[in-house]
């Protein structure tokens, strides 16, 4: 066994990981009982496991049992993996690049921030570097003004009241009044846009990725220098063709989750 032999192992840290590397990318969640069969853990131990996990950030509790949040991307790439937004948003995004011009991501809401876990870019002169497992206060972002207005009541200011862990200081942080307005904007359209609330330079329009369900799983983005792109090129050309993207990454995405999964038996 590899936990033996080697006195400086730590079993706690690889059973935490044990729990983290559980996760199908064929369920949203799992349950307690699910969690501890598929480590070979007693269920008080993978209890604690995900305590601590869920105190961390890494897991969150839901009615189903838990799931792994975006803040998994800190580790590594398994957050990506295990819900193949890539491999889905790819070909979309690429055209959707062809077609306007500028760099295009998706990203997912993790506390108050925003974490990009698909991008596909354009060699042009920004004044924030993007890559994949990068996070931006949600608020200041089209894609976080996106996926906090398809919260409940409750989630937004649970998610709200998480401080940001971006290290980024945007230029400006509106007050509560304004956000309650913006988000019921956003609820009403159905998309956002940003004129460099996050840093000079910088304006963006997102639309939801959505589930078979219709929930709001993702959002994706069209990333523009104000100094080339107007806001009125922005609404008026490119979210059309951000529309039609974000309804084909949508129906993918459900199409995906649906699919028929047999798993057979060939032991003797």
């Amino acid at each position: 066994m590899r936990r033996e032999g080697n006195p400086e192992f730590i079993e706690a840290l690889a059973r935490g990981l044990d729990v983290l590397r559980c996760f199908r990318p064929d369920s949203d969640a799992m349950s307690l009982s699910e969690i501890a069969g598929a480590t070979g853990l007693a269920r008080p131990t993978a209890r604690r496991i995900l305590i601590t996990l869920e105190q961390l950030g890494y897991v969150r509790a839901q009615e189903r049992g838990f799931s792994l949040t975006p803040r998994v991307l800190d580790l590594g790439s398994a957050y990506v993996g295990s819900m193949n937004l890539w491999d889905l948003a790819r070909p979309h995004l690429r055209d959707l690049v062809r077609q306007t011009g500028e760099s295009c991501s998706v990203a997912q809401l993790d506390g108050s921030d925003i974490v990009y876990v698909a991008r596909v870019a354009v060699p042009k002169l920004v004044t924030l570097a993007v890559t994949v497992g990068t996070r931006f206060p949600a608020l200041q972002t089209s894609l976080g003004k996106v996926l906090l207005a398809s919260l409940s009541p409750e989630d937004l200011d649970k998610s709200l009241a998480e401080p940001s862990r971006s290290g980024l200081t945007p230029r400006r942080t509106p007050d509560r009044d304004e956000i309650d307005a913006v988000l019921r904007e956003v609820r009403a359209k159905g998309w956002a846009v940003t004129d460099q609330d996050l840093a000079p330079g910088i304006r963006s329009v997102a639309a939801p990725v959505r589930d078979g369900d219709g929930r709001t799983v993702a959002a994706v983005n069209v990333n523009a220098h104000a100094a080339e792109t107007p806001v009125e090129t922005l609404v008026d050309h490119h979210l059309p063709l951000l529309l039609r993207a974000a309804s084909a990454i949508s129906g993918d995405w459900a199409l995906w989750r649906a699919r028929p999964l047999e798993t057979l038996d060939t032991a003797p």
